[in-house]
């Protein structure tokens, strides 16, 4: 053995030495370096954006970004995926392929019912994708409008699936960037149901409405001038949620790169009211929907039960910043996990709520009790939930390699400081401390650690946190320096049998 592995061997035996009398057993990962344990990520290739996210039948549609050919972006292509759960995923064969029209970049997808498209018929109504068609022979030639908007269908429920022979649907009305449609079904004032899109266009956000998703009409269009600008806007979604005084608000998305609260890519969002293709904002404050770095260009699930009464959202879990060189070796990119959405209100202001989606519960091994002020991690997959007691809190998790990643809040701020989590020299402002103020009271925190990912869900979702992580060992320690109790580790990694305290069945 040499130096550098017997000083590792030490260390790591000082580090169990003080727990050995709790009996405390630790099961490491049997996956690749990185790869998630409870998040989607491809088999291989590259991934970024969700697309075309629908509910059909009992199983939850996911598509993708995907280049499956490098490590690195490429050529666009759907991938695709689909879960009965939202915790388990089966990646299925690529959907759409690029084509003469140009390459597949970002959309939507929705289930005609009612066959308005004449792509299915009335007894087997198509699944219909909107997506934005890249020409990059024509970007490549000086063109400007190498941007346009297509039709792809299905008839056997996402199986397979057949572009649409007219295509484009939309044309580029001489915009650069004119992009990653968002379709949605909305019944008007008189009761006739219609299709609304909402699409990027450069610096702004465009509303389109159509009665059948081949014909499109220009609405409206807002957002020149409001909220941030310091990049480009994408992957827009228009969102109709219910306000805790039970009145109807609309709330719009809005993804940038770069121009983040903590550089790079993120995600902003308007509350306001929508009439007659106008959006209309309560005021132009900037809100983002989390503080973390690492998440971008998240969409909702079209066409979920009327009985769920929810919206639920995902989102890439990393930042155009450094995605195409985070060290991962056979695949990038994952997603985070599937969140709730809606609206809560601060002082009779209405914020964006984002809360874990109660699907994850069922990840849920087995839970276990923390007793005292430290305890090893039955896994590097948990969940850790906590009461938090005072105005400041802090809690560290950690290897026994001396990195570690901590979550506290002072002076008013909720932090999440990654400066020392393992491997960061593939970007220099990668290791770095994130925070975002929080005047109100925190009360819960609830922190999901994945193999290169962490979560932090203040309150629920009321302020969120998602942040990736490449530690060179595993983390196996969370150590609580104040503030926080009633804290729970939930295992979420099947094969773990550790010897923690176990929490006795209510």
């Amino acid at each position: 053995m040499n130096l550098k592995g017997w000083l590792i061997a030490a260390y790591t035996s000082l580090f169990f030495g003080a727990c050995a009398q709790k009996e405390i057993k630790f099961t490491p990962s049997n996956s690749e370096p990185f790869r998630p344990g409870y998040h989607f990520s491809p088999k291989q290739g590259w991934m970024n954006d969700p697309n075309g996210l629908v509910y059909l039948d009992g199983e939850y549609h996911l598509f993708f970004q995907h280049y499956p050919d490098s490590t690195v972006w490429g050529p666009m292509h759907w991938g695709h995926a689909v879960s009965k759960d939202l915790v388990t995923w089966e990646e299925l064969p690529i959907a759409l392929f690029p084509d003469s029209l140009g390459t597949i970049f970002s959309g939507s997808a929705v289930y005609d019912a009612e066959n308005s498209s004449e792509l299915g018929t009335k007894e087997n109504p198509p699944l219909v994708a909107i997506f934005t068609y890249h020409n990059a022979v024509g970007e490549k030639e000086g063109a400007i409008d190498f941007q346009t908007q297509g039709l792809a269908y299905s008839v056997d429920k996402g199986k397979t699936w057949s572009k649409y022979a007219a295509n484009p649907v939309l044309l580029n009305p001489g915009i650069r960037d004119f992009r990653d449609p968002k379709v949605t079904q909305i019944t008007k004032e008189d009761g006739k149901k219609v299709w609304l899109m909402t699409l990027a266009a450069k610096d702004r956000i465009q509303f389109y409405e159509s009665p059948n998703l081949k014909v499109w009409t220009l609405l409206g269009e807002f957002g020149q001038g409001i909220g941030a600008h310091g990049g480009v806007w994408e992957c827009p979604e228009l969102l109709f949620l219910k306000a805790p005084d039970g009145s109807q608000k609309w709330v719009l998305l809005v993804s940038m790169n770069p121009g983040g609260p903590q550089k790079g890519s993120a995600t902003q969002y308007f509350i306001g009211d929508f009439n007659r293709g106008v959006f209309t904002p309560d005021d132009t404050m900037i809100r983002w929907l989390d503080y973390g770095p690492d998440n971008y260009a998240g969409v909702t699930w079209a066409n979920l039960p009327k009985e769920q009464n929810r919206t639920l959202w995902i989102g890439w879990m990393s930042n155009w910043d450094y995605a195409q060189v985070v060290p991962t070796k056979t695949w990038r990119s994952a997603l985070t996990l599937p969140r709730e959405i809606s609206l809560f209100d601060v002082d009779g202001t209405l914020l964006l709520k984002s809360a874990p989606a109660i699907e994850l519960e069922k990840a849920r091994k087995t839970t276990y009790e923390l007793s005292g002020e430290e305890s090893l991690l039955p896994s590097p997959f948990v969940e850790i939930s906590a009461e938090i007691t005072q105005e400041n809190f802090s809690m560290t998790l950690s290897n026994e390699l001396g990195e570690e990643v901590v979550i506290n809040k002072e002076m008013g701020l909720v932090t999440v400081d990654r400066r020392k989590a393992g491997k960061a020299n593939f970007n220099r402002d990668f290791a770095a401390a994130h925070s975002a103020p929080m005047s109100w009271k925190a009360e819960s925190v609830r922190v999901f650690l994945d193999a290169s990912s962490i979560e932090v869900f203040v309150n629920d979702g009321e302020l969120v946190f998602t942040s990736l992580l490449f530690p060179t060992s595993p983390w196996k320690k969370v150590t609580l320096i104040q503030g926080l109790d009633d804290v729970e580790i939930l295992d979420l990694q099947e094969s773990s049998k550790p010897s923690l305290e176990k929490k006795a069945d209510n």
